[in-house]
């Protein structure tokens, strides 16, 4: 059983069987029975109360249990829940579950053309950090989890290699 948040929204209730080409369950005790078919790895067609229904899966995210599906070209924010992260939730230890990221080091060999934060900072998980020039393209280096800037170990102008610290938290 799980809880479902789309767009915010919550779903509580939610059991779904899913097999090679149909859906059946419930979600808040409304019965939900259909039948699709798989295109590739991220796009589908669902037929459900004889509606078509053109699915595409832009973002997977395992890890969070999130992910952002378009309906007939119409975006949802969908996050899952089990009965376990209700549980760590309620107790106030849901973001142990999250991995603690410490620092970020360079994806790609390039150029620091801006650094868009100091030492000190309070940052957000997907605040912009560094802008970094690889391959004639501007790269905006976002931070994957919330902390406080520790050390800026990148400097202006200077080129890094694969894997090189650029910044601390």
């Amino acid at each position: 059983m799980y809880s479902i948040s789309i767009n915010g929204d919550k779903y509580f209730k939610t059991e779904l069987e899913i097999s090679n080409s149909s859906i059946d369950g419930t979600i808040n005790d409304r019965l939900i029975k259909g039948d699709y078919i798989k295109i590739n790895s991220h796009q589908f067609h669902f037929l459900f109360e004889g509606k078509s229904y053109s699915v595409d899966v832009v973002k997977l995210n395992a890890e969070e249990k999130s992910m952002v599906l378009k309906v007939n070209s119409v975006k949802f924010n969908l996050q899952l829940k089990d009965k376990y992260d209700e549980l760590l939730h309620n107790l106030g230890l849901d973001n142990l579950a999250a991995k603690k990221v410490n620092d970020v080091k360079a994806p790609m060999p390039g150029m620091v053309l801006n650094i868009l934060v100091k030492e000190g900072d309070q940052i957000k998980k997907g605040d912009a950090l560094l802008v970094l020039e690889a391959m004639k393209m501007e790269n905006i280096l976002k931070s994957p989890t919330d902390g406080i800037i520790k050390k800026i170990a990148a400097i202006k102008g200077n080129a890094v290699e694969k894997n090189q610290l650029l910044i601390q938290f």
